[in-house]
């Protein structure tokens, strides 16, 4: 991680404002296919993890029981919170946390995350989908800055000197330790796409239903 987890929540409190309106068309594309993965039935709890201003939180509310949004800064919770108001929603609880230290220790079926995990280095990575295993949710759905090939740093995707991305392997080797298998791979552009991971059991259950 090339800056402290103080460094980025200050810089995005500063964005929180004009935080949605600076997504390019990759960042929507990503948010809409961690949206359509997660499909929360009416019985899920739902982690999302670095919700931010709450897009995916809020999407995923009217279908689940329950959404638990975490982020590390204040003024992306304060966006979040007032959305939630707006929209009349009350199966939404925003507070702060972060990937390794979620500040959540209730039962979740589906944990979602979207450009944000980029931050952590690989090791924190591991950490923190370490974490997110033990908390065992049936499903983890990751958008994400991540590459599938090359790392071209003039690529508007991340910044070399405060982003950390991971190769899909690397991710993909960290779910898998975790317990996880992963049931699909998104690619959205060369260094963005969705990983969705289920439990290794789940996933062998399913596939015997099948």
């Amino acid at each position: 991680m090339k800056r402290s987890l103080d460094e980025h929540a200050a810089r995005f409190d500063e964005q929180a404002s004009e935080y949605d309106d600076s997504k390019s068309e990759e960042y929507n594309a990503c948010a809409n296919l961690v949206i359509e993965h997660a499909a929360p039935g009416a019985d899920d709890i739902v982690l999302d993890l670095a919700t931010g201003t709450g897009a995916i939180a809020l999407a995923l509310a009217p279908d689940a029981k329950r959404v638990v949004g975490r982020d590390i800064s204040d003024g992306m919770l304060a966006e979040a919170k007032r959305k939630a108001d707006d929209e009349g929603l009350e199966n939404l609880a925003f507070d702060t946390g972060r990937f390794r230290e979620p500040a959540y220790d209730g039962p979740v079926d589906i944990v979602t995350s979207n450009f944000a995990m980029h931050h952590l280095s690989d090791a924190e990575k591991r950490e923190a989908i370490a974490v997110i295993g033990d908390l065992e949710p049936r499903t983890f759905v990751l958008g994400d800055v991540m590459f599938f090939g090359e790392p071209d740093p003039d690529e508007p995707f991340y910044s070399p000197e405060v982003d950390d991305p991971a190769t899909v392997g690397m991710l993909a080797d960290a779910f898998t330790d975790a317990g996880f298998s992963l049931t699909a791979v998104e690619r959205v552009h060369d260094q963005v796409g969705v990983l969705v991971a289920e439990r290794s059991s789940a996933a062998g259950d399913a596939a015997v239903g099948e």
